[in-house]
């Protein structure tokens, strides 16, 4: 009956082994950031909103937080031509939502990066939207 209940208590260690290691190894490439809509309505005041997704899961992840952000042309070659991003309200968990001045119509690229709870690295993307009239 002890041999038992020892084996049962190993059994139990390695799997408590195996689970601590296993989300050891999460690290910020098992998360990414979409683009909630791909053409947003060009001009001051645009609303671009952008999702965080755990890949392991497909489900959002709230409460991150975002700590750079930056909205400039360079797929049109303008890299250099910036605008302003500021966070605005989202009443959607794991949707996060920036105001921009979308000054021209064009491609857009939107760098965001983010810390997600429970995790040491930085999640980062790159995202390209296009600005329509």
């Amino acid at each position: 009956m002890k041999s038992h209940i020892r084996l049962n208590v190993l059994a139990l260690a390695a799997l408590g082994s195996f689970l601590a290691v296993g989300s050891a190894f999460a690290g910020a490439a098992d998360y990414e950031f979409r683009l909630v809509d791909t053409q947003i309505k060009q001009g001051e005041g645009a609303i671009v909103a952008v999702r965080l997704v755990d890949k392991r899961s497909g489900k959002t992840v709230p409460d991150a937080v975002i700590f750079t952000t930056r909205m400039d042309m360079a797929p049109d070659g303008m890299e250099m031509m910036a605008t302003t991003v500021e966070p605005t309200s989202s009443d959607e968990p794991g949707v996060y939502r920036f105001k921009a001045n979308l000054s021209m119509a064009g491609g857009w690229r939107f760098s965001v990066a983010a810390k997600v709870q429970g995790e040491a690295e930085t999640v980062e993307s790159k995202l390209v939207l296009k600005a329509v009239q």
